[in-house]
């Protein structure tokens, strides 16, 4: 409907030209495409099997890629949409809510119960709850930031750790394990403890950096091409080891930072 010649429904800047029709459908083939590797790393998941929990992993690795093009794509063309942030948080919980929660039992906790029991059958029911704890805290961080976005005070921060980042932080483990799963039970409540830490951060106010500071599509420093040309190498060539460092800063940094910021905000008030 129209009124006055104006569409309400239209948000776009006074004297922007409207997208093409064909624009906004690339950033929903992301989303779906993030949409299906979690739906992938899903039924690896529940076919078991080293090869199966390394494919899962990986899964998770694209599906963060399609997460992180489908945003870019949509601010660079203009055709961000509410519909296109609602859909994009409903594949983010599956990929990255529902996949890495299934992952994260079946890999560190199912093979270590099935190797040592009865006696760790308690295990089997911890590791239900913490996967679910795991979950709910995904949902929680998913619909924090679809109200509240980024921190208000900074846009290069995310309020929290970001959910892909946390099931990146899973995949990248279970891809440097190779996909073998735990069989022991003192390394499998190890990681029952990651995982609830992970789920805290989600849901913490600790600050991310989000990397939306960087504009991408203006002209780079030759060096920070060159660093950027060599990560990815070291990205194809030796995914283990890299991804695993990547992801393991990634998480160190955000709580390093935030004890400095908090000892540092302490010792100006006694100043004060």
């Amino acid at each position: 409907m129209e009124i006055n010649g104006l569409d309400p429904y239209d948000r776009r800047a006074p004297g922007q030209k409207p997208a093409k029709r064909g624009a906004y459908l690339l950033p929903g083939a992301f989303t779906v495409a993030n949409l299906l590797c979690g739906y992938y790393a899903i039924l690896a998941t529940l076919e078991g099997g080293i090869t199966n929990y390394d494919y899962a992993a990986r899964a998770i690795g694209f599906a963060f890629l399609c997460d992180s093009l489908d945003g870019w794509v949509a601010r660079a063309m203009k055709t961000s949409s509410d519909f296109g942030k609602e859909f994009d948080s409903l594949a983010d919980i599956v990929s990255f809510g529902m996949a890495p929660a299934f992952l994260a039992y079946a890999w560190g906790i199912r093979a270590s119960a099935a190797m040592n029991a009865p006696e760790t059958m308690h295990l089997v029911q911890l590791g239900w709850l913490v996967g679910f704890f795991f979950l709910a805290c995904c949902g929680w961080r998913l619909a924090r930031f679809n109200i509240q976005g980024m921190s208000s005070t900074d846009k290069r921060f995310f309020v929290g750790m970001p959910t892909p980042l946390a099931a990146c932080t899973v995949a990248a483990i279970i891809h440097a394990n190779g996909g073998a799963p735990i069989q022991d039970a003192g390394a499998a409540v190890l990681w029952l403890l990651l995982l609830i830490g992970l789920g805290v951060l989600m849901t913490s106010t600790v600050r991310y950096f989000s990397f939306k500071g960087v504009q991408w599509t203006r002209r780079q420093p030759s060096l920070a091409i060159l660093l950027l040309a060599i990560l990815v190498g070291l990205i194809v060539y030796f995914s283990k080891l890299t991804l695993l460092i990547l992801a393991s800063v990634y998480v160190v940094q955000g709580v390093v930072l935030h004890i400095v910021r908090t000892v540092r905000h302490r010792l100006a008030s006694r100043h004060a």
